[in-house]
């Protein structure tokens, strides 16, 4: 089968690129900027288009150069951008009339959970937009519906990450108490796999095997990380407030962070599980959040390798963003290591490894230091506007 995946880029995308490989089908990975694909170790095995989906020309000629599409993965989202949810909305469309002029059979989108009777947060509003702006004439469509996605890299778990690595006493406010379904990366591609061929037209939600209140799925992760954490409870502490301090104190950027935190106020378990009944389990039956979790933080600590080369999806790749993989990775990769690799064995050998992971006092220098390097990030910012207006006016 010959595919086409947008967003091939991306935590999902790139995954999923590799798991099409491995099935045998036939890839073609669209960006804005095909050559940006290049850092991928599938680069050599697949076909790569030019494809913008908030520009229609792009799209016509990105879907030419595509060839014979049968299949398109709509994995496009905005968020984190000013006013996102028009944005998304637009594009959507746009992609869907394209899919169709194109001859596409069916395309499968990747959104968030719509419970119903609630008030939607923007950010889940605009995944459902997109789910009902996809569905034209002539073109099947596969909506799966997901919550937090578990897996190194992914931007939900990495937020857990950084919050309990840092925080010695972590926060509970009273709608962490709300209950939510997780899903590990690795069941999302087995149901993003199904959907281009054996589940029907339609929208399904996907979730794990397990339901807890999201207090619970943070403190899995210190479980699994070995850490030692304390909660502490703190009512009346809405989301849009936590987002914003979220968005200071990890190296997430403010504007996802905000965005991601304002949707845990709604209903996150699956309405339904119809995707059982169609597409069945991976063989050895759903992961759990333990599991899951257990299996993230391994090979934490290394640089990681290429996707294709993952032992588990649930590990971090050398590709996904740059601020993934906790603190230790992220000086690994792109700090001392730019050095050389004989001052990072040094400082490994003299316990960096153990004080970036469970020494709470470090964690809480490493935050503050991030949210003043953000402040004067922005401090060095307003001066050099200034001196550029001086200079323009001179």
């Amino acid at each position: 089968m010959r595919v086409l995946v947008t967003g091939a880029s991306g935590y999902i995308g790139s995954r999923l690129v590799a798991s099409l490989l491995k099935a045998g089908d036939e890839v073609c990975a669209a960006s804005r900027q095909p050559q940006t694909l290049t850092r991928f170790d599938w680069w050599h095995d697949v076909d790569t288009c030019a494809l913008d989906a908030g520009d229609p020309l792009s799209l016509r000629e990105g879907f030419e150069q595509a060839g014979d599409v049968e299949v398109a993965y709509y994995l496009v989202h905005a968020i984190g951008q000013a006013d996102y949810r028009s944005q998304d909305l637009t594009s959507a469309r746009q992609f869907a009339e394209a899919a169709a002029a194109a001859g596409v059979r069916r395309i499968v989108y990747l959104g968030g959970f719509v419970p119903e009777g609630e008030e939607l947060s923007e950010h889940l509003a605009s995944r459902a937009d997109v789910g009902e702006a996809l569905s034209v004439d002539g073109v099947e469509v596969v909506w799966l519906r997901a919550a937090i996605v578990i897996g190194a890299g992914s931007t939900s778990y990495e937020m857990l990450r950084y919050l309990a690595d840092r925080l010695p006493v972590l926060p509970l406010p009273s709608w962490l108490s709300h209950p939510v379904q997780p899903i590990a990366v690795d069941d999302v591609l087995f149901y993003l796999l199904a959907a281009r061929s054996t589940v029907p037209p339609g929208s399904y939600d996907i979730g794990g095997p397990d339901t807890v209140p999201y207090q619970d799925l943070l403190f899995a992760y210190v479980e699994a990380a070995g850490l030692t954490r304390v909660g502490l409870r703190t009512p009346g502490v809405p989301t849009g407030l936590a987002g914003r301090v979220i968005g200071k104190i990890i190296p997430i950027p403010d504007a996802l962070a905000e965005d991601l935190v304002g949707s845990l106020h709604n209903t996150m378990t699956t309405s339904e599980e119809r995707i059982v009944d169609v597409a069945g389990e991976p063989e050895s039956g759903r992961t759990t959040i333990a599991d899951a979790m257990r299996r993230s933080v391994q090979g934490r600590v290394g640089t990681p390798p290429g996707v294709s080369e993952l032992k588990d999806p649930l590990r971090l790749a050398v590709t996904d963003a740059a601020w993934s993989g906790g603190d230790a990775s992220v000086i690994r990769r792109y700090g001392v290591a730019a050095s050389s690799k004989p001052t990072w064995d040094l400082f490994e050998s003299l316990g960096a490894r153990s004080l970036l992971y469970s020494w709470p006092v470090a964690a809480v220098v490493r935050t503050n230091l991030d949210v003043v390097d953000s402040v004067s990030g922005r401090t060095r910012s307003a001066i050099r506007r200034l001196f550029d207006d001086r200079n323009r006016e001179a």
